[in-house]
């Protein structure tokens, strides 16, 4: 279990066991974490919400933006049936969106999600979004290079909270798959 307090590159946030403080994450995280064989692992820390963007929050706390993922969602639609991924990334990463997220949904032309339905429909709030608790229709790709980072910083379905897990618990959210250059160097 992750021990209260600050925990190393986290300065600043106090961590606490997620699953005793199910009520700093979305409902559909809570459900996911319960029975969750990797859910002791989990810590939380109370934001601000203003500061849930990465780019904010990794400026007010000065943490490392290598330790932070972002969890996108993306859409596309082949032979009438729609086809949605969510796509874990290092935060100073962009999303293959257009080969590689393509590809892997075997579709023509794959988009972000619309924010409205992103939101309504992970049951999460923009900003917070996290691949633990999505729908289990949704795949879950995850970048191979977030998995080597000690304690990654993502959503928690919630903007006034973020969980902290070892990256290789995103290998072990259900349905994950592991992909290899999910995440491009931004230019």
């Amino acid at each position: 279990m992750p021990p209260p307090g600050n925990l190393p590159g986290f300065d600043g946030l106090t961590s606490l066991p997620a699953v005793d403080h199910l009520d700093l994450v979305a409902p559909p995280v809570a459900a996911a974490l319960d029975g969750w064989p990797r859910a002791g692992e989990v810590a939380v820390c109370e934001i601000d919400p203003d500061l849930a963007d990465t780019a904010a929050l990794t400026a007010a706390y000065a943490l490392p933006l290598e330790a932070s993922a972002n969890c996108v969602l993306v859409a596309g639609s082949r032979g009438g049936e729609e086809r949605i991924a969510a796509c874990v990334i290092a935060a100073d990463t962009r999303a293959d969106v257009n080969t590689t997220v393509r590809k892997l949904l075997d579709v023509r032309k794959a988009s972000f999600l619309p924010m409205d339905r992103a939101v309504a429909e992970s049951g999460m709030e923009y900003g917070g979004i996290t691949p633990i608790g999505l729908p289990a229709s949704w795949r879950v790709l995850v970048d191979a290079a977030v998995l080597g980072v000690p304690a990654a910083m993502i959503g928690s379905g919630l903007r006034r909270s973020k969980i902290i897990l070892p990256g290789s618990a995103l290998a072990d959210i259900p349905g994950a798959e592991v992909v290899e250059g999910l995440g491009r160097p931004v230019a």
